[in-house]
């Protein structure tokens, strides 16, 4: 098994606790006044160090929302959101930021550049942390490739990968850095079955090397086994959390 670089120590995030992300009583709302629409309903979740997390619900149900604000791409607006140790409810601008940077995140799109290569795709992911020479961002991200299984694809326009090696391509880019958490918004739903597992296995599997969280948001029943846990939310409502 290929060993990924250890991450250069970077300051410290107060995580003397397991708990990457405390929820308590979380609700959000889209709009003001008149077009004020409540879409969360007092969540109450914990997410520890290490383990695998699936959260499942229906369309529209506000999985994405909860991932976006757990990934502070989203501001929380009432209740108590941490993400490491930190209050993101009412957060400034640099703390989001700031708890970005400590979150790999993996879409169902993928979302590569189509104008850079899969290595270079991987390491513009490192240019958040100036901790890492240029030379050592080019190594790092041809290891985490071979990793994923594409070490020979590194010099392979995003056009000439297929569907299952383009997710690899974002899994080595949202994990490169080393994150403490990664967040998945439907990684398999254009995947065939085989792909499918292989991705989640693959995410599974480098996360555990590296210590860190996964939330991975899915319709897909064929991969929940490998969770630890499968939370549910429906109509806002967290329902399920075991």
């Amino acid at each position: 098994m290929i060993s990924i670089p250890q991450k250069k120590a970077l300051k410290s995030n107060n995580l003397d606790s397991d708990k990457v992300v405390e929820i308590n009583n979380l609700d959000f709302f889209y709009g003001s006044g008149n077009m004020k629409k409540q879409t969360l309903f007092e969540i109450n979740l914990i997410l520890k160090k290490g383990e695998v997390v699936m959260m499942k619900g229906p369309s529209g149900s506000g999985k994405t929302t909860l991932l976006t604000l757990i990934g502070a791409l989203r501001r929380a607006n009432n209740g108590s959101l941490k993400v490491f140790d930190q209050e993101l409810v009412n957060g400034n601008n640099n703390l989001l930021i700031q708890t970005r940077r400590n979150i790999g995140y993996i879409f169902q799109g993928h979302n590569l550049l189509n104008s850079l290569t899969a290595r270079k795709n991987v390491q513009m992911s490192m240019e958040l942390h100036p901790e890492y020479s240029s030379q050592e961002a080019k190594k790092i991200s041809e290891q985490m490739l071979i990793a994923v299984g594409l070490g020979d694809r590194m010099d392979y326009y995003p056009h000439n990968l297929s569907g299952g090696e383009k997710q690899r391509v974002a899994i080595a880019r949202a994990l490169v850095s080393r994150p403490k958490m990664v967040l998945a918004d439907e990684p398999t739903a254009a995947l065939d079955s085989k792909s499918g597992r292989d991705i989640v296995e693959i995410m599974q599997r480098l996360a555990k090397e590296q210590g860190c969280t996964i939330l991975i948001v899915t319709h897909d029943d064929r991969i929940l086994d490998v969770a630890e846990r499968i939370i549910e939310l429906e109509d806002g409502r967290l329902v399920i959390n075991n």
